[in-house]
C-alpha cells in the first residue's frame, strides 16, 4: 500500500474505533512508538510492546466519554492526524486530551508513530 492508502485505511478504521485492527493490519512488526519527553507512557519498539503499551493505557482509563480522529494529511512517507479524547483516568479525574499523531510508512506498513501533546 502507498502512504495515502495506509492513511486512508487508518482513518477508516479509527472512525470505527478499531484501533486493535489498525495495529494488526497496518503496523510493521518492528515499529516504534515515541512519546514526548517526560510522558507517563514509555516509548517502545516492536509491535508486541506497542500492543502492551496500549493495553496499559486502557487499564488506566476509568471511563471513555468520547473521542475523535481528524482526517490524515499525507506528505511523502509520512501522515499526521489529530486525536482528541474525553476520558476519565483512574485517580486523575475527567479530562480532555488532544494530540497530533505522526506516522511514518515504509513498504506499506507503519514503522513509526510519534505523539505530540
Amino acid at each position: 500500500m502507498t502512504t495515502q492508502e495506509v492513511a486512508n485505511r487508518f482513518y477508516e478504521l479509527s472512525q470505527q474505533g478499531k484501533f486493535d485492527q489498525i495495529l494488526g493490519e497496518l503496523f510493521s512488526q518492528d515499529a516504534k512508538s515515541v512519546e514526548p519527553a517526560g510522558a507517563d507512557m514509555p516509548s517502545v519498539e516492536g509491535l508486541d510492546n506497542i500492543i502492551q503499551k496500549g493495553k496499559s493505557w486502557n487499564e488506566a482509563v476509568e471511563e471513555m466519554h468520547g473521542g475523535s480522529t481528524g482526517a490524515p494529511i499525507v506528505a511523502g512517507n509520512f501522515f499526521s492526524c489529530t486525536m482528541a479524547m474525553d476520558v476519565t483516568m483512574k485517580g486523575q479525574g475527567r479530562m480532555n486530551m488532544e494530540e497530533v499523531c505522526l506516522y511514518q510508512v515504509k513498504d506499506g506498513k507503519i514503522v513509526l508513530e510519534q505523539f505530540f501533546y
